[in-house]
């Protein structure tokens, strides 16, 4: 799976990309990410790619120059010009089918935008795919790139040592039921630790009973803290 980020601050990736699971991924050629600065594309001497918004206002806005001529030659930079998605807090919001629907993708290009955001024609010329990762505001697009990273190279065969590991985390559907419900709780060594112990049941070996246990868990858990997920659930049922 390939990744372009388009970003005025290429090194905040530097560091996250050398870690873990991701630095794991790059090593075995399951993922590729390049980095494109955004101001490599300016039209400025002094690489000037944001200017004062028409109308007044607070802030400074992403010219359109800079930002569409740098899709546009990053989607040429492969015979797969790849999903451009757009990370902006008025997008669709990133969730678990969301990011299903992403790792359907073998390229993903993310376009990060600071301070005011992009100048409007950058959507309309470019018609990305416009995502937010939650209703608040970052800094920039760069930490929500991250994420969405994050979330769909897990999704990718091979990056996890156990893909049962994916199948079954929260709001993932799978085989067991339709639904997207919280997941269950984990326990490990120590059997016992401050006078909490493990379930007896997950002691056991026995599969079925395990299985009885978790769904029965994860339900008990949506309902405690996300019991907005069930009436969707029911919602779904009754269509």
């Amino acid at each position: 799976m390939r990744f372009d980020v388009l970003t005025l601050f290429p090194d905040i990736f530097s560091g996250y990309m050398t870690q873990s699971l991701l630095k794991l991924a790059i090593e075995r050629s399951l993922v590729e990410i390049n980095l494109h600065n955004l101001r490599d594309w300016s039209r400025d001497k002094h690489q000037c790619v944001d200017d004062r918004p028409f109308g007044g206002g607070a802030g400074m806005v992403i010219k359109p120059e800079p930002a569409v001529e740098a899709v546009e030659a990053v989607q040429k930079m492969s015979n797969r010009p790849g999903h451009l998605v757009m990370l902006s807090p008025q997008g669709r919001k990133l969730d678990q089918p969301l990011v299903e629907e992403l790792a359907n993708h073998d390229r993903i290009l993310l376009l990060c935008g600071r301070y005011e955001g992009f100048d409007q024609r950058v959507s309309d010329i470019l018609q990305p795919d416009e995502v937010s990762v939650g209703d608040f505001i970052l800094n920039g697009g760069e930490v929500a790139a991250m994420m969405i990273i994050d979330t769909t190279i897990r999704l990718v065969p091979g990056v996890l040592g156990d893909e049962n590991s994916s199948r079954f985390d929260s709001f993932s559907a799978n085989e067991l039921s339709s639904d997207r419900r919280l997941e269950h709780a984990q326990y490990t060594r120590p059997r016992e630790y401050r006078g909490l112990e493990v379930p007896e049941v997950l002691l056991s070996g026995d599969h079925q009973a395990i299985a009885r246990w978790r769904e029965q868990d994860s339900l008990k858990r949506t309902q405690q803290r996300r019991a907005d997920l069930l009436d969707e659930e029911n919602k779904g049922n009754q269509r």
